[in-house]
């Protein structure tokens, strides 16, 4: 087997171990985060946010939890205007009529099947409806997220010309963060009038969600969306880089790094920093790897991801 072969397949285990569901990670918080968490000294350069951003941070990482449930039938007790399931992509499209918007929510890594998806780590054309800018991203995410495209353009479509004006906030964690970035350029190319907002949640790449596609795409992302539009949640630290810069990929901005307190009811703004530009090195990038996948990616703005049925209810 030559030796390129063995590296990939070496690599395509690590990603499928490491991405493995937070449902089965969350069983075992309590003894890592006390072998594992210690605070952080602020960063130097970044800022802190407001309580009304930290309290949507809370809210977008509250959905991303509830797409792991098996049916969410009033997402935060919002309007549920569609649920998703095409092979291996899951999710909810809900409507928060006092808010005035529509979220999309994508489920995260949940079955073996997931993990070999994300395992595709390769390159490709960022190939999907509507999209002619020449922008490389993740095989696998690109796949998982063709699955349901269509499905995801005209149910936001419909609502759009049910109840113009209304935001659309697309969110997800882990795979469900890297699926819905890019959703948030489709929708917006196909809609170039809608307000899109997107939230994505996960340490998988030490800086959120798992990077997700060349430099030219995150350049993309930053301008069609706008990175005062963008909010990618990261909590603590991460496991090694999932999908290192070395196969040509790079974060998009703008990470909010939640530097301590993990357990719930201790998280606050004063605990979150808004980073500058796409890979701040005084953020989540400099904090030690730890052992592996750890409750640093079950934790969000005092969240516990994927086990609360209450969110959908």
């Amino acid at each position: 087997m030559k030796v390129s072969s063995v590296v990939s397949l070496f690599f395509a285990l690590f990603v499928s171990v490491s991405l493995a569901s937070p449902a089965v990670v969350s069983r075992e918080i309590s003894s890592d985060l006390d072998d594992d968490v210690s605070l952080a000294s602020p960063p130097v350069v970044s800022r802190e946010i407001s309580r009304d951003l930290y309290d949507d941070l809370v809210r977008y990482t509250q959905y991303s939890s509830a797409a792991y449930q098996l049916f969410c039938g009033r997402p935060l007790g919002n309007t549920l205007v569609r649920s998703f399931e095409r092979r291996r992509t899951q999710g909810f499209i809900a409507r928060d009529d006092n808010r005035t918007e529509i979220v999309v929510s994508f489920r995260g890594t949940f079955s073996l099947t997931d993990a070999v998806g994300n395992a595709k780590f390769r390159l490709r054309p960022f190939d999907s409806p509507g999209i002619t800018a020449a922008v490389r991203v993740h095989r696998g995410f690109l796949a998982a997220y063709n699955n349901v495209v269509n499905d995801i353009l005209q149910i936001v479509r419909d609502q759009l010309a049910q109840y113009p004006g209304y935001r659309i906030v697309v969110t997800g964690h882990s795979l469900g963060g890297a699926i819905a970035s890019l959703a948030a350029p489709s929708i917006k190319t196909a809609l170039p009038n809608a307000n899109i907002t997107l939230f994505t949640f996960g340490n998988l790449s030490k800086s959120g969600q798992p990077r997700v596609g060349d430099a030219d795409y995150a350049a993309y992302v930053e301008e069609l969306i706008g990175v005062e539009n963008i909010f990618r949640g990261v909590f603590f630290y991460g496991v090694p880089t999932m999908v290192p810069r070395l196969f040509g990929y790079q974060h998009f901005a703008t990470e909010y790094w939640q530097f301590r307190n993990p357990r719930p009811f201790m998280a606050r703004e004063t605990t979150v920093r808004k980073c500058e530009g796409p890979e701040d090195p005084s953020c989540s990038l400099s904090i030690r790897p730890s052992r592996g996948i750890n409750p640093a990616h079950t934790y969000y703005f005092g969240q516990v991801m994927a086990v609360n049925p209450l969110l959908c209810i």
